[in-house]
């Protein structure tokens, strides 16, 4: 790999917003036929460094150059001319067009009056079958599997021209098998000489396929190591480099003492406008206990969340908390001891545009802890948030701060502080936890990690809703798995393997049955 040909070269790339510095003088080289692993915390200057590649940034200091040529800065068609392709964590794929018209779009001018389909379906095939990427082009994309959407996102870059792929978190919606058939079609990739960065926080996959690793820390280059046969790298040795010190991750410990039921859930269905829906599930929710839901996004962890939390009505079927119908008034169920941490930080979890202290105790402001005569009470509103603010280490500008302005992490822990630390001090009953560390660097997915532990041992009904097969099972005391709306009935973590909830997720009833 060492003699292979220098195909991208990043030459001291720096970059500031402000006095923030995003990048500060990096240099990297990618050589033919090489995985590159990218890593670093959020907020350690990744995506900027991508976004410069691309261009959609100019870089304030630095030079790219491109099988040995200058790249123009700030110029997307001069990356994709260049050979430079990207696959976003989250697909831009049209759902009602066909495979063949996605990969088509956006490569033929306006101005040519027929569409040569023909030749382009010709091009697709013959790009699918030389990296192994088997594709129907006249599949409509709403009808493909999640893996399958990623293989269409491949292909579009690699019918553009592609040489050097950037991979966003290519695994973060996968089951173990497809995930394993993504590798299997790296491998064919870079053997045929492309190069490919690899940015991701699954550092046991980042082992698993890449040639060599560099990390940013800061917008810095702190480390960059050949990942060789030596097995000298280890997820513990990445982790310190991108965090600057060692990090203990949450281990799973059996629940000490199992209670009464929290929460039952009987036969429940919801609408069958939504796509995201519930089909007849069951489930009981214990105090004392994680129960956690594993699943491909979309099939019905949604439903089961906003069902929970008191944002969506049932079509069929019941749902009890405290051993009370459960009534479909959010700040109600607050006050009777329900903790959301909902999917969406940005767009459900904060008001952006609020101070700190404000979405503190946005989810209370009603009760009598906050409020009096329809007036808040602001010295007490600002004393509980000032709580939280110390009480899960949120960092930032300060209470008075807007929240948009809080990293990811920080404003998963104010998320977490407002769900876990009642006015009163008491423990909440239950609480449901979707996609808690989505997103989130490896310091702060464990430090979320560690507080539902703490608070399943303080005697709270936890539900853990997530797409990371490695959180489901290291948290995780009973796992079930959600499929279509239908919810397989939840077995001790430990009488799991990953290939047997891989094959659930992808709809294997039978597999999950006989696991």
């Amino acid at each position: 790999m060492t003699n292979a040909e220098v195909v991208l070269r990043l030459n001291g790339i720096s970059k500031r917003f402000g006095p923030l510095v995003a990048n500060d003088a990096v240099s990297l080289q990618l050589r033919a036929g090489e995985v590159l692993a990218l890593l670093g915390e959020n907020g350690a200057g990744k995506s900027t460094l991508m976004a410069i590649l691309f261009g959609h940034y100019v870089a304030d200091a630095g030079s790219i150059e491109v099988f040995g040529r200058p790249l123009p800065p700030g110029q997307p068609a001069a990356a994709l001319a260049a050979g430079i392709g990207m696959v976003h964590q989250h697909f831009a794929l049209a759902d009602n067009l066909s495979v063949l018209d996605n990969v088509m779009l956006g490569t033929e001018p306006w101005w040519q009056p027929v569409s040569r389909r023909a030749a382009a379906r010709r091009k697709l095939l013959e790009v699918a079958q030389r990296f192994g990427l088997p594709v129907a082009p006249e599949a409509l994309v709403a009808s493909l599997s999640v893996g399958e959407r990623q293989r269409v996102e491949i292909l579009k870059a690699l019918y553009r021209g592609a040489r050097i792929l950037i991979l966003d978190e290519p695994t973060a919606v996968l089951t173990p098998q497809e995930s394993e058939a993504l590798f299997d079609t790296l491998a064919q990739m870079v053997a045929q000489g492309l190069s490919i960065i690899f940015i991701s926080h699954k550092l046991g996959e980042v082992l698993r396929v890449a040639h060599r690793v560099a990390v940013l820390r800061h917008g810095r280059l702190v480390a960059e190591a050949a990942n060789d046969a030596a097995g000298a790298l280890s997820p513990p040795q990445l982790a310190q480099w991108m965090v600057g010190h060692a990090i203990e991750p949450a281990q799973r410990r059996p629940a000490h003492s199992v209670g009464a039921p929290v929460c039952v859930i009987e036969r429940a269905s919801t609408a069958a406008s939504h796509q995201d829906r519930l089909d007849g599930v069951s489930l009981s929710l214990h105090a004392g206990e994680i129960v956690a839901i594993a699943g491909v996004s979309g099939n019905g962890q949604l439903a089961l969340a906003e069902v929970l939390c008191g944002t969506r009505g049932l079509s069929q079927g019941s749902v009890s908390f405290l051993d009370a119908p459960l009534r479909q008034r959010p700040a109600l169920l607050v006050r009777q001891g329900l903790a959301r941490i909902p999917e969406d930080r940005h767009g459900v979890g904060v008001v952006g545009d609020l101070p700190v202290w404000e979405n503190a105790v946005a989810e209370r402001l009603r009760g009598a802890d906050f409020s009096r005569a329809g007036f808040i009470r602001r010295r007490a509103a600002r004393a509980h948030a000032a709580r939280i603010e110390k009480a899960f280490d949120v960092r930032g500008g300060g209470l008075a701060s807007a929240a948009r302005e809080l990293s990811g992490g920080n404003m998963q822990k104010l998320i977490l502080g407002r769900a876990l630390l009642a006015p009163d001090g008491t423990t909440p009953r239950l609480i449901v936890a979707h996609q808690p560390t989505w997103g989130l660097d490896i310091g702060a997915v464990a430090y979320v990690q560690q507080q539902l532990i703490a608070a399943r041992d303080a005697g709270a009904a936890v539900l853990l809703i997530s797409d990371d097969l490695d959180e489901v099972l290291a948290l995780g005391d009973r796992v079930a798995v959600m499929h279509g709306g239908h919810l397989g009935a939840p077995r001790p973590a430990l009488d799991w393997t990953r290939e047997a909830i891989g094959l659930a997720m992808a709809g294997s009833a039978a597999m999950e049955a006989h696991a």
